[in-house]
């Protein structure tokens, strides 16, 4: 999984919730769009140092390169466009809901300001896309 979050307090809370041996989640993170399009390019040229993430959880509002930014940008390229890609931000704005799924968001989330309730939404989602949801080349939790 790669999460791409400016806030170093939600980096360490996914970290905790979705790092944890519960989810047997690999998760990479970077700071901005930018990176995150790095670290997407170089999961194509050395999968072996940067693995291609089964599922990306991508912040809106970040430093040098938005998270619809991304977004398009991965659903553009035909060798990332598969990748699920969940926005999770603090946005509750109709347009950049609206603007997401145009762009081919899988899921918008918003991020609770309380920390427990940003805890449990990050443990739902992870049940939801690590446990449910059948991702290639993933093997189940339950397996």
């Amino acid at each position: 999984m790669l999460l791409a979050e400016d806030n170093p307090a939600d980096q360490e809370i996914a970290r905790r919730v979705l790092g944890a041996e519960a989810f047997r989640c690999q998760l990479h993170m970077v700071s901005d769009g930018v990176e995150a399009l790095e670290y997407l390019s170089r999961s194509m040229q050395d999968p072996d140092s940067h693995p291609r993430p089964d599922l990306m959880l991508l912040d809106i509002n970040m430093p040098r390169k938005s998270g619809i930014d991304v977004l398009k940008q991965v659903k553009d390229d035909e060798r990332l466009r598969s990748i699920p890609t969940l926005i999770l931000t603090t946005s509750e704005a109709d347009e950049d809901i609206a603007s997401a799924y145009h762009h081919g968001c899988n899921s918008y989330i918003t991020k609770p300001v309380d920390v427990p309730q940003f805890i449990a939404a990050l443990e739902n989602l992870g049940r939801y896309w690590l446990d449910l949801v059948l991702l290639a080349g993933v093997p189940r939790n339950n397996e």
